[in-house]
């Protein structure tokens, strides 16, 4: 038997998804990381190892089903059990519906959505036989309601919540935990800095997310005790209305 455990991290960018994999590598799990570009996963890969922790990057592409499938039989192989599963694409485009072709609806789905499903169907089968494991799909604030210019993607968040909705009860039975956290608000990112620098602003005021504090929660989260798990949080910053 091994005591190695891995944590895979589908979408690990500059932000949520690197500072996810960073907490949980402090925490000895080893860090497989997936971008659809392997080299840009080089820094995150090379800041963990920095950090005392491991970490291996994946050139893969969510939205293929036989790609999905090989990373998980590859990490499951030589690497580690996947303890924990996280799909945190974002996808967020804005058109208004007249503009929103069949193409990008698609496309917003796929990566949104149907790449989710396929990360949290092969994770289920290898989380099963051992009983226990953690899945956490990412929500936004077009989880729970759709807004003008949003269509496209409010639709692929409700399908991903309804899924982590689906799964939750299937497999919360079985051991395994799926958790839906929404991330209700802007995020310290470079998007966020470089087009809304008012918004950013606030960034001292913790008035935007911090993705290591988004991180945080996810540890929290994955280490709930079975009695008392949480299946939907929402994270905001208290500069946000709702």
């Amino acid at each position: 038997m091994t005591d190695k455990k891995a944590i895979l991290v589908i979408g690990a960018g500059d932000a949520t998804g690197g500072a996810i994999a960073r907490r949980f590598a402090r925490e000895g799990y080893i860090a497989c990381v997936t971008r659809r570009t392997a080299d840009k996963l080089e820094p995150l890969v090379q800041q963990i190892k920095d950090e005392g922790g491991q970490a291996h990057g994946f050139g893969s592409d969510a939205r293929k089903e036989d790609e999905m499938v090989g990373l998980v039989a590859r990490i499951e192989r030589d690497i580690a059990p996947i303890e924990v599963a996280v799909f945190n694409i974002g996808a967020n485009v804005r058109f208004g519906i007249t503009e929103t072709t069949a193409r990008v609806y698609h496309k917003v789905w796929e990566m949104a959505c149907f790449g989710g499903f396929l990360m949290g169907r092969e994770a289920a089968k290898v989380m099963l036989p051992r009983g226990r494991g953690t899945i956490l799909f990412t929500g936004a604030t077009a989880s729970l309601r759709g807004r003008e210019g949003f269509a496209a993607f409010a639709g692929a968040k409700h399908a991903l919540r309804a899924l982590a909705q689906s799964m939750a009860r299937e497999l919360w039975p079985q051991g395994i935990h799926v958790a839906h956290p929404v991330i209700d608000g802007a995020i310290d990112t470079e998007f966020i800095r470089s087009n809304f620098p008012e918004r950013y602003a606030m960034k001292d005021q913790q008035g935007i997310l911090n993705p290591d504090s988004i991180a945080e929660a996810y540890w929290q989260i994955h280490q709930q005790p079975r009695d008392a798990w949480t299946h939907e949080t929402e994270l905001r910053p208290w500069t946000e209305s709702w």
